[in-house]
């Protein structure tokens, strides 16, 4: 889910490779038999524990219960000989079927490149929940689960999927470097999926998927390869916070459209700071600008005075900065200079990731300072800690001899981009995927003040997408960053968003009429 640290470290070319030659081992995972506590062992060569399974209940805070089977174990990988390949780390969550009709399952996964689907799991829509406080978090918290009030598990099973290198999941040879590519992962992932569906029997299932950050930008492709090289066919799919098109984002301070884009999100973070929740009505003044007389006073260039004193008086109330530091910046407004100066009377900074969350200044009198941020940083003891404890504690998985990586740096600086001459995108996998299944529904969804993967650059590039999506590609944009679903309102709104998605998408697979729009683009 680091997007390459913010994306400054990552190759941002592409030229796809072979998929892996790879197929699903098959053999019993999912609930065992009676008589027995775990799966065989499978293929020779794999270093993860059989899989556990293990029952539970939570009782959430609106008084309802649900019971429902854990399992946490591994999906082995195998060439054609039989050989294992790689060992994919995975945690699932489901529930029986009621009236006979079979319950969608939804398969998870965050980004990175280099990040454990933790994230999703228990920060967002797993049975329980890690609480991490308000505007600042500490990394020594507690790290006690709660119920969460926002999990998905009340209308569909849960697959949470590690990536190799992240989590437990690892190469069978201990090199990953094979994996580490746009179109390798995508296959990977592709067949773990399968490899689920087809020894669980839940192929005739509803199947949808929900990907984080750099699981955004899997998902089109995932969809992609599952309709098309595995014949399985996605009936909705959740993008959160995504990069859709990585040409658009970490742009060169010559080029004008990282600052358009990242220009309504930082007015967001003003209104915060000023008490009012963003709404996408209070953001069209922002947007409009950004898109119009903003853009049009950027490439008039910094040499021109005018230009920049006019960009000057706009945009200084608009962020709620001050203005001989715009005017100093030529109204060109750096990501790392605006953490530091919204709180720096307070010697704070604030995160890339949510600018309503803050952290110490570890140098706050120095002309320049190197910082940590204060989430995504922050965050990784907590949720590496929790994490352990679920899998050794409640899930009855514990992997004593491995270490669990929540955001390996060795996956992110090793992932191959390709070598071609344009930047990675997935806007024409998605536009190509919603052309095949006039019923595939997707929601993206973005958070208001994150400055990594800002909500407007989605926004315009959905605006891109031909008409025969109507009604079936929709964006919605909640108070807060990156990871908006740890800020309780946006985590319910999120949750009745999606639960729409998924009902409309029944109807239709059912051969009924759909509801409709699962939530206008504001």
């Amino acid at each position: 889910m680091t997007l390459g640290r913010h994306l400054a470290a990552l190759g941002l070319v592409l030229a796809l490779g072979a998929p892996l030659p790879l197929r699903a081992q098959d053999g019993p995972h999912g609930p065992p038999p009676p008589e027995a506590k775990q799966a065989p062992r499978g293929p020779e060569g794999r270093r993860l524990p059989p899989d556990s399974v293990t029952q539970h209940s939570v009782t959430l805070p609106d008084g309802r219960s649900l019971a429902f089977t854990a399992t946490a174990g591994s999906l082995p990988l195998v060439d054609e000989s039989g050989k294992l390949q790689a060992e994919i780390a995975y945690v699932a969550y489901t529930m029986a079927p009621e009236g006979g009709r079979s319950r969608p399952v939804t398969f998870a996964v965050n980004g990175g490149p280099g990040a454990a689907s933790a994230y999703l799991n228990i920060g967002a829509i797993g049975p329980w929940r890690l609480s991490t406080g308000g505007d600042s978090i500490s990394p020594s918290q507690a790290v006690a689960l709660t119920p969460n009030d926002g999990t998905w598990l009340d209308f569909t099973d849960l697959v949470f999927i590690d990536p190799v290198g992240t989590g437990y999941s690892r190469a069978a040879d201990g090199n990953g470097k094979a994996y580490w590519s746009v179109d390798s992962d995508a296959a990977t992932l592709s067949a773990a999926i399968a490899r689920y569906l087809r020894v669980n029997d839940r192929m005739a299932a509803p199947k949808f998927y929900v990907g984080e950050s750099y699981g955004g930008f899997r998902g089109p492709l995932i969809a992609e390869k599952l309709q098309e090289e595995i014949g399985v066919g996605l009936s909705g799919m959740v993008l959160l916070s995504p990069v859709l098109d990585f040409g658009w984002l970490e742009t060169p301070r010559a080029n004008p459209w990282g600052y358009v884009l990242k220009l309504p999100s930082l007015a967001a973070g003003a209104l915060e700071r000023k008490g009012t929740v963003p709404t996408p009505a209070l953001l069209g003044q922002a947007e409009a600008y950004a898109s119009g007389a903003y853009l049009t006073d950027l490439l008039k260039g910094p040499a021109d005075a005018a230009a920049v004193a006019r960009m000057t008086e706009t945009i200084a109330p608009l962020v709620g900065l001050d203005a001989a530091l715009v005017r100093a910046q030529a109204a060109r407004l750096s990501t790392r200079s605006v953490q530091r100066e919204i709180d720096r009377a307070e010697g704070r900074v604030t995160s890339a990731y949510d600018t309503g969350i803050t952290g110490w200044d570890p140098n706050p009198d120095a002309a320049q300072s190197t910082f940590d941020d204060p989430q995504l940083t922050a965050l990784q003891a907590p949720l590496t800690s929790a994490m352990l404890d679920l899998y050794a504690r409640r899930l009855k998985w514990p992997v004593p001899n491995l270490r669990y990586e929540l955001l390996n740096n060795a996956v992110n600086h090793g992932w191959s981009w390709g070598s071609g001459r344009q930047a990675p995108e997935v806007l024409s996998n998605l536009k190509g995927t919603l052309a095949l299944d006039g019923h595939l529904r997707v929601l993206v969804a973005h958070g208001f003040t994150d400055l990594v993967t800002p909500y407007f650059a989605s926004k315009l590039l959905l605006a891109q997408v031909p008409a025969y999506a109507a009604g079936r590609l929709n964006l919605a944009v909640y108070p807060g960053g990156h990871m908006f679903y740890t800020r309780p309102d946006s985590r319910a709104a999120f949750h009745r968003d999606v639960a729409r998605l998924y009902a409309d998408a029944l109807t239709e697979r059912d051969g009924g009429a759909a509801s409709g729009r699962t939530k206008d683009i504001p």
